[in-house]
């Protein structure tokens, strides 16, 4: 973590309904696409009750160039439907509510809490799993949550936002594309193919 002394988050949100909605629109898709489009949506949709008022058609039509986005426009409706009708239109600080929204996982709710709330957790995307089973830190057939138990049973608690985004954002800038198993030397370690600038 000494490489990324303060890392931040890279979706542009500003509180926790626009930090849920971004970190949904993440999925299968680049955060520098999400920001490109989150203004516009932002505008338009402001609150939960906004969002819910509008068509899957219209919320479809400002998030069209990102993928999945027929699929994430209707989750983005009826969640926010959800908030206004169960949570007062607020999005709940707890993992076992939000991942009841459709469309939230185990990942995204833990960015949520993190990234909205400062709730320690470590989220697993891609980039971290990929790290992880590199290091041989877990098994490389081990699952998003076996990892995530992994990280938080091998470092403190106050760590846990810091790592999850070191990791993120080295995976992001220095691992190159692979094949679905990480490479391993002649004994079985396995290596990070990491990139050279």
């Amino acid at each position: 973590m000494a490489l990324y002394p303060d890392p931040q988050p890279t979706l542009q949100a500003q509180n926790p309904f626009q930090i849920l909605v971004a970190v949904m629109l993440s999925a299968q898709t680049t955060d520098v696409a999400v920001n490109a489009v989150t203004p516009e949506l932002f505008a338009a949709y402001p609150t939960p009750a906004a969002m819910a008022a509008a068509s899957v058609t219209d919320i479809s039509k400002k998030i069209s160039r990102l993928g999945l986005y027929r699929t994430k426009a209707a989750h983005l409706k009826a969640l926010s439907a959800i908030l206004v009708e169960k949570y007062d239109g607020q999005v709940p600080a707890n993992a076992a509510d939000l991942v009841k929204l459709p469309g939230v996982g185990k990942k995204t709710a833990t960015v949520v809490l993190s990234d909205a709330f400062g709730i320690p957790g470590v989220a697993v995307d891609t980039h971290v799993s990929r790290i992880v089973k590199g290091l041989g830190l877990v098994s490389p057939k081990a699952t998003p949550v076996q990892i995530q138990s992994r990280l938080e049973t091998l470092m403190p608690k106050s760590t846990w936002i810091k790592l999850h985004r070191s990791l993120i954002r080295f995976g992001r800038e220095h691992l190159r594309a692979r094949d679905p198993q990480p490479p391993s030397d002649r004994n079985g370690r396995f290596w990070l193919p990491i990139t050279r600038h």
